[in-house]
């Protein structure tokens, strides 16, 4: 017998899938990989991380961090497999890919209470169930959600940064270190190749006349209502932000502040950092150099990078689809839809970004689907919650400018402030205040 259906066994699917049956009820688990692959996704784990490896600040003073906590509050099984497959980078939590899928994919696997079928569910059942099918959701379930609602889907497109084989970095250029001497190792987490200011405008020019790839889908978005050149502000290609000015990068994912060469003990124009991405040290991925150059190209004018003259690309950079609902008018705070109360949606197709808000989406949606199927009250989190500020935003926003969103303090209602502070002590108090009301409405 099956109590719930999740569609999708991605970070929402699966942290949604851990929850339920941890609540004692039978679990069907769909996922069409490796069977019908996505184009993003290389293998056929659950969980599977397709652009960065990174899941974001430990801080408990950030945005990301306070997410975090709640999630180490609410118990999340996805979090725990993060930390326990977690690699140097500084005060980020990055994990090893590989090992992080794999991990999470043997804990469902191994749950008596899950039963994963690997196959495509092209229309969304009239019994209990998750969605969580994610940006790369099959056009034959798209659809399907479609007729349901009788909303248009929104699009964005997305891309993904390269990686490169470590033993190809010429470290003579390249150094070690993390922004202000913040690595929890002496050498520093990350790896970094600094500008000159002529390497960096020569680099820039040939970022902006590369060779780009053309964008798959690109006909159907435009019929769906999407402008050419239409990116989520999270992920723009670094070709994109380049066209922005010239110091466009220099001032985003270049900017070099808190990084001294140790060949001068200066800092440099600009800056590319690379992160540690797998356990072997082995491979490691460009930070927020999200790009659609024709591989060729990459290789080309990548190489440009100091220290990346010789470089190896383990993967290439390239840009996907991404397909998330108009969540405003057809979703609820507990993450139902408006018009079936055993319909859940969960995941970046709600329209929250990053790896956590999916995560964190998913638990809420496990979680609210079990009470529903044991007679329980559904939650709704307070807004002065990170978890609860995102669902508030992603069900409330202005559909005609909603874009996705991650986790931020500019979500989360105001503070009443007697004097203006600093921005990280402003940070602590939203913490603070969000780890009380959590507890207050859990105990209460």
């Amino acid at each position: 017998m099956t109590d719930l259906t999740i569609i999708g066994g991605g970070l929402a699917g699966s942290e949604a899938a851990w929850q339920v049956a941890q609540s004692g009820f039978k679990v069907k688990l769909y996922e069409m990989r490796p069977a019908n692959p996505t184009g993003a996704h290389l293998s056929g784990d659950l969980a599977e991380l397709v652009c960065s490896n990174s899941l974001g600040s430990n801080l408990p003073d950030r945005a990301s961090g306070v997410l975090k906590n709640e999630l180490r509050q609410l118990n999340s099984m996805l979090l725990d497999c993060a930390e326990a497959s977690a690699l140097p980078a500084g005060a980020a939590l990055a994990v090893d890919r590989e090992a992080f899928a794999h991990l999470v994919t043997q804990k469902i696997e191994s749950h008596p209470n899950i039963e994963i079928i690997r196959a495509e569910m092209k229309e969304i059942p009239q019994t209990p169930v998750i969605v969580a099918s994610g940006p790369l959701t099959s056009e034959s379930l798209s659809q399907s959600i479609a007729k349901l609602s009788g909303e248009e889907h929104l699009f964005f497109f997305d891309a993904i940064a390269p990686i490169v084989h470590v033993d190809s970095i010429n470290m003579n250029i390249a150094f070690r270190a993390s922004r202000y001497g913040k690595g929890e190792q002496n050498e520093g987490d990350y790896i970094n190749c600094p500008f000159t200011h002529e390497e960096y405008y020569a680099f820039v020019e040939a970022l902006k006349s590369a060779e780009r790839i053309e964008l798959r889908s690109f006909e159907e978005a435009i019929r769906a209502g999407v402008k050419a050149g239409q990116f989520f502000e999270g992920c723009l290609p670094v070709e994109i932000i380049a066209e922005r000015g010239v110091d466009s990068l220099a001032y985003g994912p270049m900017r070099p502040v808190g990084l001294r060469d140790p060949r001068t003990g200066r800092g440099s124009y600009a800056v590319v950092q690379l992160r540690q991405d797998n356990l072997a040290g082995s491979l490691y991925n460009l930070v927020g150099f999200q790009t659609n150059l024709k591989f060729p190209e990459q290789k080309r004018v990548l190489r440009m990078i100091p220290g990346l003259e010789n470089a190896e690309f383990e993967r290439y950079g390239q840009m996907h689809r991404n397909t998330f609902i108009a969540s405003p008018k057809l979703l609820r705070p507990t993450l139902q839809h408006i018009t079936r109360d055993d319909l859940f949606f969960a995941g970046q197709i709600t329209g929250v970004e990053g790896y956590m808000g999916n995560i964190a989406t998913g638990l809420l949606a496990g979680v609210n689907a079990a009470r529903l199927l044991g007679g329980k009250p559904l939650i709704t989190l307070p807004q002065e919650t990170m978890l609860g500020a995102l669902c508030h935003y992603i069900t409330h926003a202005d559909l005609k400018d909603f874009q996705p969103m991650k986790a931020n303090f500019g979500i989360l209602p105001a503070l009443t402030l007697e004097k203006r502070i600093g921005k990280r002590e402003r940070g602590q108090l939203y913490a603070d205040r969000a780890a009380k009301v959590l507890q207050e409405y859990f105990s209460g």
